[in-house]
């Protein structure tokens, strides 16, 4: 079984979708769900759920750990006609994972109490983001 989740994005953060994902998973037995993310500026992440500030402390690393591209330490890249967020963007999604495994059991994730799927925006603009599922 596959299907196609579409997230609209506002700009850089995670964006949660767990909810989305246990829907599409309902009644559907057991098996592996495979979430893949179709773009080179974006990731995916397992990631708590419970307390925001968790997420804004994860934007923060990966802005101090990727700086934008008009940062005086970024001024090797040659990459640059996007816009100064665009490789940056990249380089973020080859540090996070592009795709997910999670088992379901009875048609439903086998996630931790306080885990959460997430897409992660690292462009600064809105996005229309598509992540492919297959559960087999």
């Amino acid at each position: 079984m596959q299907t196609t989740f579409t997230l609209q994005t506002t700009g850089q953060g995670l964006y949660e979708f767990t909810g989305e994902v246990a829907r599409w998973t309902s009644g559907r037995g057991d098996g592996l769900l495979t979430l893949f993310v179709r773009h080179t500026s974006c990731s995916l992440l397992i990631q708590e759920n419970a307390d925001p500030s968790v997420q804004d402390d994860l934007q923060g690393f990966l802005r101090r750990l990727v700086p934008p591209g008009d940062d005086a330490s970024m001024q090797w890249l040659t990459h640059t006609l996007e816009g100064p967020d665009d490789m940056p963007a990249h380089i973020r999604a080859m540090l996070l994972p592009v795709s997910l495994s999670i088992p379901v059991a009875e048609g439903r994730p086998m996630l931790g109490t306080w885990q959460g799927i997430y897409l992660v925006e690292h462009r600064d603009r809105p996005h229309r983001r598509e992540v492919a599922a297959h559960l087999a």
